[in-house]
């Protein structure tokens, strides 16, 4: 899978897609991701990427033109589509990323500053938000989308049966029932006997009951 990533911050996402599971990812060739800088599409010298609102008001908007150029510039496979990240979008959950993980490609827009051009909205799929809250841009959703989706990649976990169980995973708000590894007592605290049984059944129907839906 293959993600495109429109930003004028490219540097913000190293630390994090360089470690761990997503690191094995993309080492492994399951997921490619790309990354844009939005200012190597600006035509004046100072690489200008924003402008203040029409109509007047606080902050600046992202112009148009380069991002519009940059979107150009990505080619797009098959199965590809394209979202902005903003505050009004509709909710990421995991049910999106369910769906956004059968796709060989995943292009997303980072906005910055007050929003981005309205115009975008005609060369995009839709716009998504990673909650009820306004973030400084996109990047940090960027890289919630991208490990929402990577997850549910085969091949990406140790057991593909782990994405399988997890909280969220069906359109009922399922959350996963609690876990415990050793030591077997911590403080005042013990592990459920049902757990410590070796009785499969007893276990399941345990897990079952102590899931919250």
């Amino acid at each position: 899978m293959q993600f495109d990533i429109l930003t004028i911050f490219p540097e913000m996402f190293a630390s994090y897609l360089n470690e761990s599971i997503i690191k094995r990812a993309r080492k492994n060739k399951i997921i490619k991701i790309n990354f844009h800088n939005i200012r190597d599409f600006a035509t004046d010298k100072h690489k200008t990427v924003d402008d203040r609102p029409y109509g007047g008001g606080p902050g600046m908007v992202m112009k148009i033109e380069p991002l519009y150029r940059c979107l150009k510039s990505i080619k797009k496979k098959r199965q590809s589509k394209t979202y902005l990240l903003s505050a009004p979008g509709i909710f990421f959950n995991q049910q999106t990323a369910a769906k956004l993980s059968h796709l060989s490609q995943v292009t997303l827009i980072c906005g910055r500053y007050e929003g981005v051009d309205a115009r975008i909205k005609k060369y995009i799929d839709g716009e998504i938000s990673v909650g009820p809250y306004v973030l400084t841009g996109g990047e940090l959703p960027a890289l919630t989308v991208i490990d929402a989706v990577t997850r549910l990649l085969p091949g990406v976990l140790g057991d593909n049966q782990s994405s399988k169980d997890e909280s969220f995973t069906t359109s009922k708000k399922f959350k996963e029932h609690p876990h415990y590894t050793r030591p077997e007592k911590f403080n005042s605290q013990s592990v459920p006997k049902t757990l410590l049984s070796g009785n499969h059944s007893k276990i399941a129907a345990w897990r079952k009951k102590m899931s919250k839906s």
